[in-house]
């Protein structure tokens, strides 16, 4: 099994590239930002230690650590971020080798992949047998995302400026993706990929098995 991280500036189209990725090939496939939320929820690995951090304030009637209320905490005071980062991301990590292991032992799944725009600056280099980058230049990307979530180019440049550079996503990612262009083309760069690692698509597996 080969697991591989997915990585890319906003609106490069990671979630677009998974999406195939998810309906031709056996593969499972983690968001970490998702993974971050489970966590966090109660009875997850960093639950409470969250709240004894941030205190019991910080949880709704029902329990669960309300995001509105984290974020306003951590966001105005960086040391407290920091702790909070030294919590979840440790459990975010044990949480996708756990599930590695498990894929690993079913033996059911060839790919394994984890997708966030942080991987390279979580420490996931160490982790993956390959790094790719979902990569489409910056025109392209500021003109997704004032279609697809309304942003304004004041804010697409913050988040720009908070992201890695195209150069240094590059020189950590040992694959890259074009996607700045006919998806198609995507598609075709995925599958060669793949085939170079002796996954097949699940139509050719299914052809080769009858």
């Amino acid at each position: 099994m080969y697991f591989i991280g997915i990585t890319g500036g906003i609106g490069a189209g990671k979630s677009e590239v998974l999406n195939y990725i998810r309906n031709h090939y056996s593969c499972e496939i983690y968001l970490a930002d998702e993974v971050a939320h489970q966590v966090k929820e109660p009875g997850g690995p960093a639950y409470e230690e969250l709240v004894r951090l941030l205190g019991q304030d910080v949880t709704g009637e029902d329990g669960i650590i309300d995001r509105g209320k984290m974020a306003e905490k951590i966001f105005a005071d960086s040391a407290l971020l920091e702790q909070v980062n030294q919590i979840i991301h440790p459990a975010v990590k044990a949480y996708l080798l756990e599930h590695l292991r498990r894929a690993e032992e079913a033996g059911e799944t060839e790919l394994f992949f984890v997708e966030a725009a942080l991987l390279i600056e979580g420490g996931y280099l160490a982790l993956v047998d390959e790094m790719w980058y979902i990569y489409a230049n910056e025109a392209v990307r500021r003109k997704r995302l004032r279609e697809s979530r309304g942003y304004d180019d004041e804010k697409i440049s913050r988040i720009f400026a908070s992201q890695l550079t195209e150069e240094g996503f590059r020189e950590s990612c040992g694959f890259v993706i074009d996607n700045g262009g006919d998806f198609q083309e995507s598609c075709r760069q995925i599958d060669r990929r793949l085939a170079e690692l002796g996954c097949l698509k699940i139509s050719t597996r299914k052809r080769e098995e009858k």
